[in-house]
């Protein structure tokens, strides 16, 4: 801990929090304004899964297709717009929201503690930043491709609307970022000696059974292809977890 830190008192921390406080909320609110000023770019990424050109249904194959969007509400489009620039802006402002908030925290700890806080950070971020991507890419599209299209009956057409898109994108955005800090989680757990490599390698069988049921969950879909794409990287991070583990055992 350094010396600075250990002068300074309570409202003095204090203090420092609420000017880190500051910094978080005007970095984001820019960010955020930022996306809201460029609605085209912003929407033609959003809902560039929705339609048969994105270039995953291109690289699987499949026919053409393209799901119709609807609104419902007076306000709703113009809520939509505000809540998808806000959280564009978040996801870019969030390298400089860590930076801030370690920060903050940086004098408080010791200089070991301090690569390793570090560490655990990076890591944790890189991982949600890819099961974000991973989740955009593949995820949601074969999810939008079967659910968008799926009918009982050639009577019945589906009527989506643009707030069951978004909701459904950003709620799966933000499931497989933490689904993707298990490497990290079993990491900490390892270090604290609360996970074995030998409990992880034993209980492998039912750890699949359990990845094909979140799988399920996640992505409710009647076929076995998208099921084994949604649960291959959740497979694959769970085989990462048991090599990291034993590296920590030794």
């Amino acid at each position: 801990m350094s010396e600075s830190a250990e002068n300074k008192s309570f409202w003095d921390h204090l203090e420092d929090l609420r000017g880190s406080l500051i910094k978080i909320v005007v970095a984001v609110l820019l960010f955020s304004t930022f996306a809201f000023c460029f609605k085209e770019i912003l929407f033609k990424i959003v809902l560039a899964p929705k339609d048969s050109s994105f270039f995953m249904y291109k690289l699987f194959g499949g026919g053409d297709f393209s799901i119709q969007l609807m609104n419902v509400g007076l306000t709703e489009q113009f809520m939509i717009h505000l809540k998808t620039a806000f959280a564009f802006g978040v996801l870019m402002a969030s390298p400089y929201v860590i930076y801030v908030l370690f920060d903050f925290i940086r004098p408080a700890l010791y200089e070991k503690e301090r690569e390793h806080s570090m560490g655990i950070v990076l890591s944790s971020y890189l991982m949600f930043m890819v099961g974000v991507a991973v989740n955009y890419l593949f995820i949601f599209p074969l999810t939008v491709r079967f659910l968008g299209t799926y009918q009982v009956s050639d009577q019945v057409r589906n009527m989506l609307t643009l707030q069951s898109y978004m909701d459904t994108l950003l709620m799966m955005s933000i499931v497989f970022g933490i689904i993707f800090e298990i490497p990290v989680v079993s990491w900490l757990l390892a270090r604290f000696g609360l996970l074995k490599a030998e409990y992880m390698t034993r209980y492998r069988r039912h750890a699949i059974v359990a990845i094909l049921v979140i799988a399920a969950i996640i992505t409710p879909t009647g076929d076995a292809f998208t099921l084994l794409i949604v649960s291959l990287p959740i497979w694959l991070l769970y085989e990462l977890s048991v090599v990291i583990v034993k590296r920590v055992g030794k």
